[in-house]
């Protein structure tokens, strides 16, 4: 069950960003990606509360899943990286944080330039 209320809280939350960003594109204008920089900074916020509150209330491990993993893994996944994060610097595991920190920010840049590049060489091979 816990996966079926990640998989149904997830589609909650991707439509959550979905009219979310695009609302902000529709209100903004430039280059800027606000509407995700605010998805990310609100998903970070709400997680931080709804974490804090799920510690110190009895919540039902089933609704912490829908809601943590699912709405909110949904809406952003910078807000469950940056819970983890947090949660590393807290257990006083700050050399495994700033791994956390250095790999997915360096590394998830070079593997998305990592990815383009990978995708041209294939398109240049099968569109010949």
């Amino acid at each position: 069950m816990p996966l079926l209320y990640a998989i149904i809280g997830g589609g909650i939350g991707s439509g959550l960003r979905y009219l979310m960003t695009d609302w902000t594109h529709k209100h903004t204008t430039g280059v800027f990606p606000w509407g995700t920089l605010w998805v990310n900074l609100i998903g970070s916020c709400l997680i931080g509360i709804l974490w804090e509150i799920s510690e110190r209330i009895s919540i039902a491990p089933d609704l912490r899943v829908f809601i943590l993993v699912g709405i909110l893994g949904g809406f952003t996944t910078f807000s469950s990286y940056a819970l983890e994060t947090i949660n590393l610097f807290q257990a006083g595991e700050t050399g495994y944080a700033l791994i956390n920190i250095i790999a997915t920010n360096i590394f998830g840049l070079l593997l998305v330039v990592a990815g383009v590049i990978l995708s041209k060489e294939i398109l240049s091979v099968i569109l010949k």
